[in-house]
């Protein structure tokens, strides 16, 4: 090719085809004018359809609700490169992307609109997230060694068929736990159902879970499908299961076991196939012992067990977790808010969480009123935070993040060797690192502990921690 030549149409197309990296155009009235082969894998969009409709209507990303670099690109009339964002794609995935943006111009250099490549970066998410100790699993998001241990097991326990029962306080995630399971098994183009047996009477419960027929009951004009028929192929979460009545359970318990059920003034049972997970913020075992649930039930529904923690037990996750509520509440409301001050997560660090995750969720969103733009300060947070504490105000911010840091890694340490038994060598080992870093870090954090080693179970052996 002669040097002033230009690629021909043909091989132009060739090479937009062959890059990994997405690329589409717009016009001045921000419709799709181009979009390529790699622009369809990353957004599950196929280009007919893509073409002709906006971009934020394919897209659905952040940057579309505000600083978008692609207006700025035409507004101004340079390039932008590298700017990180996410977009929704066709099946609701979040998928992290870095965008660089250029002006479309015409052989006279008229700008005829606008031209964006992005690369999907979920790899580089991963692995960044992965560096930073932290692990994510659907919307689920942790550092913490427990939910660790949950999210190593999660993909195996999706792919079985068993049910499951998931345990933990109100607000600690069990129905997003179970929405992941749904999502990561076979069954994640079937419906999710959810319903609490803790918030209807018996004779309401069956007749939504299983349905009616017309004339059951006075105002029954019609069949109407229960969850369990709303479900078919896909999943039901029975959460609360702990509130329902022994009366209910023995209907339960055959459902589960034989797989079919009798709608309300139905003649004939309807075949099932759904995977059934329950939930419960009580202890099952205690009430099978006390006569409260029916022990043959339970042992139907207890193949595998999940126990989520209380986010008291799992404060290295709260940064996490604010990251995340902020996220997703700037893409709701379209706000710009940047993060947190070091006051305000110290506070936040220091709560004691009754209402768990939720609660911390409801914190946040309380925030996000009073904060349009920058980060939130203390003077955002509820009162019964953002009043007079007996916290030592920091003598600046580097030394605020420092002590909230030293502040989590001394409460996982210690809760690693409670679990323990103060053995220091099965913490190291629970914690992932040589026993001699954690002999470094017992020194740096001055933590006191008793003369107990867990090798001698429980028997009183003098052993400094420092050994």
């Amino acid at each position: 090719m002669a040097k002033n030549d230009k690629p021909s149409n043909s091989v132009t197309d060739i090479i937009l085809e062959s890059i990994s990296d997405g690329v589409f155009t717009v016009n001045h009235e921000w419709r799709i004018m181009s979009f390529n082969r790699a622009a369809e894998e990353i957004t599950g969009v196929p280009r007919e359809e893509a073409i002709g409709r906006f971009c934020w209507e394919v897209f659905r990303s952040n940057m579309c609700e505000g600083n978008c670099a692609l207006r700025r690109t035409m507004q101004e009339g340079r390039s932008f490169v590298s700017s990180s964002t996410y977009i929704i794609s066709s099946d609701k995935k979040r998928i992290p992307i870095s965008v660089s943006t250029a002006p479309l111009k015409d052989e006279s250099g008229e700008i005829l609109g606008g031209v964006e490549t992005f690369r999907d970066n979920t790899v580089v998410e991963e692995l960044r997230r992965k560096l930073s100790g932290s692990f994510q699993q659907g919307d689920m998001v942790s550092c913490s060694h427990a939910m660790k241990k949950i999210f190593a097991v999660l993909p195996q326990i999706a792919e079985s068929d068993s049910t499951v029962l998931i345990e933990g306080e109100t607000g600690t995630g069990k129905e997003i736990m179970a929405k992941s399971l749904h999502d990561l098994s076979g069954r994640r183009d079937k419906p999710f159902v959810a319903i609490n047996c803790g918030a209807l009477p018996d004779t309401l419960l069956e007749s939504e879970l299983f349905g009616y027929k017309a004339g059951a009951f006075t105002n029954a004009a019609q069949d109407k499908p229960g969850y369990f028929s709303l479900a078919e192929g896909g999943t039901i979460l029975l959460d609360e299961l702990g509130e329902t009545s022994p009366a209910f359970q023995v209907k339960l318990l055959r459902v589960l076991e034989e797989r079919e059920f009798l709608p309300l003034g139905g003649v004939k049972k309807i075949t099932i196939n759904v995977r059934i997970l329950a939930a419960t913020n009580k202890n099952l075992e205690s009430m099978v012992e006390q006569g409260t649930f029916r022990n043959d039930l339970f042992y139907r529904i207890n193949i595998v067990r999940l126990a989520l923690p209380p986010l008291r037990e799992r404060k290295e996750d709260i940064p996490l977790l604010i990251e995340r509520f902020i996220d997703r509440m700037n893409r709701l409301r379209g706000k710009a808010v940047s993060g947190i001050e070091p006051e305000a997560l110290e506070r936040l660090m220091a709560h004691h969480y009754p209402g768990n995750i939720r609660e911390l969720e409801n914190i946040i969103e309380h925030a996000f009123i009073l904060c349009t733009q920058g980060p939130i300060g203390l003077h955002h947070l509820p009162s019964h935070l953002s009043g007079p504490t007996n916290i030592t105000p920091p003598a600046n911010r580097h030394s605020s993040m420092s002590q909230i840091h030293q502040a989590t890694e001394r409460e996982v340490i210690l809760a690693a060797l409670e679990r323990n038994k103060y053995n220091r060598l099965a913490t190291a080992k629970e914690l992932g690192m040589h026993k001699s870093t954690l002999f470094r870090k017992l020194k740096k954090l001055k933590l006191d502990l008793p003369d107990i080693d867990g090798r001698t179970q429980g028997t009183r052996t003098p052993l400094s921690p420092f050994e």
